[in-house]
């Protein structure tokens, strides 16, 4: 049973893409000594654009930040088990983490993109076929996080022999799997099959809906959606005034103003080339660019009494402790959760 918090998580969204891990581990600390309550960790192999300049091990960093913090409940938003990774390769990770850290970890799981995935050199197929690969692949590290003997020798995608996994958390902290969607096919799935799910910022209209797809999938398998948590990502730009927090958004996040999938473009230079297209208007209804905390607030104070119980902020520029401590004062002490 996953995790569902009496109140909702105000969390902190670790950019591996864009920062050294060592400078988000800091982050991430003071994060939480003023008041976050969780941390989403990028899975990136390649930053969107050349100038974000990372791409630190998500795994690794997982396992400093949970050794640094107390509390934080944390998880990978989101890995990808179906190319890079072999799904029994994420789940003995995800089953190692959430024994070491028990009650703490969750596994966020989607269908991969391509700036990420085609390093394997594998052919990169349509999202139809993606999702299913998806689905087959969390149903091997259901089983393998048992620690049953499981084997998956009839798969259309995968492969597995007969094993077990042997070093899993205990029975009463489990490692939930949340399904990251922006589509009502995956958020139904992820209500029937998984334990929670994620999902980008959006307009209100469409949350609703992935919200109630969630919610069908969910009581359709006789589940109580209410228990089930509901995670968002909010990426933002704040500065001190409104032509910082537009520079810190084009400089550094130009891939949220490009009003248009990115799951198929493959090199942080093809993204760069697409970013010389992107204007300070391109942002609108995409991501709130402003130095007023108070209106970073009203947003997330409609996210949180729409139904979602974590909602994990982005900061696109560089002045990240700046931000931490302004934020803590002016939105999360604000915030009625």
């Amino acid at each position: 049973m996953a995790y569902l918090p009496a109140m909702a998580i105000i969390g902190y969204a670790a950019a591996l893409e864009q920062f050294h891990p060592t400078e988000l581990l800091d982050h991430s600390r003071l994060a939480e000594d003023l008041g976050f309550g969780g941390v989403m960790a990028a899975d990136h192999f390649q930053p969107w654009v050349p100038k974000q300049g990372h791409n630190a091990f998500v795994w690794s960093w997982m396992a400093a930040l949970g050794a640094l913090t107390k509390t934080l409940t944390f998880g990978p938003g989101v890995t990808c088990a179906s190319f890079r990774y072999h799904p029994a390769v994420v789940a003995q990770a995800a089953a190692t983490q959430g024994a070491m850290t028990p009650g703490r970890f969750w596994l966020g799981i989607g269908t991969g993109e391509a700036l990420n995935e085609h390093v394997m050199a594998a052919a990169w197929p349509e999202p139809h076929v993606r999702l299913k690969m998806m689905q087959e692949a969390i149903g091997i590290i259901q089983k393998l996080l048992t620690g049953e003997v499981a084997r998956h020798d009839d798969g259309r995608f995968f492969k597995m022999e007969r094993v077990r996994l042997w070093t899993v958390p205990d029975a009463h902290h489990p490692v939930p799997i949340y399904v990251a969607t922006a589509g009502p096919i995956a958020a139904r799935w992820a209500g029937a099959h998984c334990d929670g799910f994620i999902t980008p910022g959006a307009g209100v209209e469409k949350l609703k809906m992935l919200l109630g797809k969630f919610e069908e999938g969910a009581r359709a398998a006789g589940k109580e959606p209410a228990k089930m948590p509901k995670l968002l990502q909010l990426h933002m730009s704040w500065a001190k005034t409104k032509h910082e927090a537009v520079e810190y958004a084009l400089d550094q996040w130009p891939n949220g103003g490009m009003p248009f999938p990115k799951g198929d473009i493959r090199t942080p230079e093809d993204f760069a080339e697409i970013a010389k297209l992107v204007r300070p208007e391109s942002y609108k209804h995409r991501m709130i660019i402003s130095p007023d905390m108070d209106e970073h607030r009203e947003q997330i104070q409609q996210l949180v009494d729409l139904g979602f119980d974590e909602i994990h902020v982005h900061n696109v520029g560089r002045n990240q402790k700046e931000f931490i401590e302004a934020f803590s004062r002016q939105v999360i002490a604000k915030l009625k959760l």
